[in-house]
């Protein structure tokens, strides 16, 4: 352990400051990285090259485990906490193992959830770098995005004061006559034979030059990482004719972006590259997609993403390694942290070890998005499950009064109520049976609060154990680290050794139609007696079969406060109906999202927001009133 554990146990910034951290070479080399293999973001972070995957291409992976949550309340149920904490259990024990979680956004860390490292004796360090900028992943995906959101609104102008001619010239200077990589690529999708823009008839011209995008057939917004609800809608393109067309848009965070799910869910720079050239901007004017590549924007997009392709390496509390990187959303986006980083942690601890990652919200969101999207886009296979349940949460969908972030919580959490737990637990058990369909053993941590009782305990582990769960442990890593967690990583041991990667399966096939995986999910997961289709969304479904997209896996955008698309129907609700307003593609991650109800992509700020405890000691320079 790099930090003394005391008690009562200090507010997280004032532990993670106390750490005596190793420096991150020493903690590269003890998993085999040499400093050839890094680029050093100042002595305790790292980024980690991507040919380290050849280098140790021939070792086994380890042992793969998702930790996953019961649907939550407002304030989280501790579910980074326990990922960090059984890594941290592991290790105590002495395993090899690699923690592997997302980056957060700014947003919910100076608005009311506050930051993603953990907390207590179970975080990811140092915090306040993980929690603010850290080697500025986020601020690139923007840059990127922001680029393209840019070369849009110039396109339609230029287009608009320019003939035929005058693109040509701007796009061909003179003395250029020789296609480069995107312009081969539209010559290709527009199926012009031509070997050089001179060659060129005087109609090919005009098709290869005018996109002729349709302002109103936009769907890319612009992006900013802050929570901010006056941008959500704005009207762009206001005075000369030189600022633009006037048209209606707004902005989402950042991490809301398609280029972030792309970036967790890319391979190498090489797909990277072929994911940003596919990523649909919007329709032409004869209601044909247009492309990045078709606007010659996504070679510089890949450019801004060169180094936020490389995970980030850090440490937790006691010392082991953790990989930090991306962070889409888990409700339009899969929720899940990279597939690069889980590669290279998997061989890094090779087939002794065990590689530890966290999937956002409840397991009927990021749980089923990790099995179902990153899983079959990786063709890596978990070995176990971790389900992450508190006593309070449960007692919330027993019908307990309702939790608001933000505003202290109701007395009734803090007693000992049997029957008001009892009535909650059905939420539990759905979560088990669903991720026991995947045929992955599944791990129950109970996340201790100090208000729980032994007897409310013991319900809960009897419960989950006739739901088919290897058995429900008490994870108290939050105030004893590593020691408090070692229960619950021994349990996780013995479910790796009894996991049979032949019996791991998806719950739909890529064959499978649009509405009959909309269907599967909303009756396997959610437990839905049916599905209700919006005119617009029955439209859509016809009209991406029809281009052929009905191959691609589903991303659900629905609610994570629910099995429904109501936040407000806890436990487990049956005799329901899943309404589907619309279905959207994502074509650079490479699902399609149906939306199940409204989706907020930028949030707003609280009337206490965080950041009003957030400043700098300006005698030592350290931060303070960060969590």
């Amino acid at each position: 352990m790099i930090v003394d554990i005391k008690s009562p146990v200090p507010s997280d910034i004032e532990i993670a400051q106390a750490a005596n951290l190793r420096p991150i070479r020493e903690v590269a080399e003890e998993v085999g990285l040499t400093e050839d293999d890094l680029d050093l973001y100042g002595k305790y972070k790292a980024k980690v090259h991507l040919d380290v995957l050849e280098k140790f291409k021939d070792r086994p992976n380890g042992k793969y485990i998702d930790v996953t949550a019961i649907t939550p309340t407002p304030l989280g149920e501790g579910k980074t906490v326990t990922t960090i904490g059984v890594s941290q259990g592991l290790y105590y024990l002495g395993k090899k193992v690699f923690t592997c979680i997302r980056q957060p956004s700014q947003g919910p860390t100076f608005g009311i959830k506050g930051g993603a490292a953990g907390g207590g004796y179970s975080q990811v360090v140092p915090m306040e770098d993980f929690n603010l900028h850290l080697t500025g992943d986020i601020h690139a995906v923007g840059a990127a995005h922001n680029l393209l959101a840019a070369a849009i609104d110039a396109r339609i102008m230029h287009e608009d004061r320019l003939d035929d001619e005058g693109l040509y010239k701007a796009i061909f200077p003179q003395g250029l006559d020789e296609f480069n990589f995107w312009q081969k690529k539209r010559l290709e999708k527009l199926g012009i034979k031509a070997s050089k823009p001179s060659e060129m008839t005087a109609e090919e011209r005009r098709r290869f030059l005018r996109l002729d995008i349709d302002p109103y057939g936009i769907d890319h917004r612009r992006v900013v990482d802050v929570s901010d609800r006056a941008i959500r809608n704005i009207i762009l393109g206001l005075g000369a004719k030189t600022d633009g067309r006037p048209r209606q848009s707004g902005y989402d965070i950042t991490v809301a972006s398609e280029i972030m799910a792309a970036l967790a869910l890319c391979s190498s720079l090489e797909d990277l590259r072929e994911r940003m050239g596919r990523l649909v901007i919007g329709v032409n004017k004869r209601r044909e997609p247009i492309t990045a590549e078709d606007l010659g924007c996504a070679g510089a997009m890949t450019v801004l993403l060169k180094d936020a392709i490389m995970p980030n390496l850090m440490q937790t509390l006691m010392g082991s390694p953790a990989f930090v990187h991306c962070g889409p959303f888990a409700n339009i986006a899969q929720g899940n942290s990279s597939i690069l980083a889980d590669r290279i942690a998997l061989k890094l601890v090779g087939e002794d070890g065990y590689v530890v990652t966290e999937s956002g919200f409840g397991a009927d969101c990021g749980m089923e998005k990790f099995f179902n999207i990153k899983c079959r886009v990786s063709g890596l296979i978990p070995n176990c499950v971790i389900i992450v349940a508190s006593i309070r949460a449960l007692k919330m969908h027993g019908g307990g009064p309702k939790v608001v972030a933000g505003r202290p919580l109701d007395p009734a959490y803090a007693e000992e109520n049997i029957p008001l737990l009892e009535a909650g637990l059905p939420n539990l058990i759905q979560h088990i049976e669903n991720a026991r369909k995947f045929g992955v053993p599944v791990v129950v941590a109970v996340n201790r609060f100090t208000s729980d009782t032994d007897k409310e305990i013991e319900v809960v582990k009897k419960a989950a154990v006739e739901a088919g769960a290897e058995g429900a442990f008490l994870s108290e890593v939050w105030a004893k680290g590593g020691e408090g967690g070692a229960e619950l990583a021994e349990a996780v041991v013995s479910a790796c050794e009894k996991s049979d990667p032949k019996q791991f399966k998806f719950l739909y096939p890529d064959d499978m139609s649009i509405k009959e995986k909309i269907e599967t999910i909303a009756r396997e997961i959610y437990r839905a007696d049916g599905v209700d289709y919006a005119p617009l969304a029955e439209r859509k479904i016809k009209l991406f079969t029809e281009l052929g997209y009905s191959n691609l896996p589903l991303c659900m955008a629905k609610t994570h406060l629910s099995f429904t698309h109501d936040p407000t129907l806890k436990g487990a609700p049956r005799g329901w109906t899943l309404p589907i307003t619309d279905v959207r593609a994502s074509l650079a991650a490479g699902f399609l999202y149906p939306l199940c109800g409204t989706m907020r992509t930028m949030p707003g700020l609280p009337s206490r927001p965080a950041f009003m405890d957030v400043d700098i000691d300006l005698k030592t320079g350290k931060v303070v009133g960060l969590f």
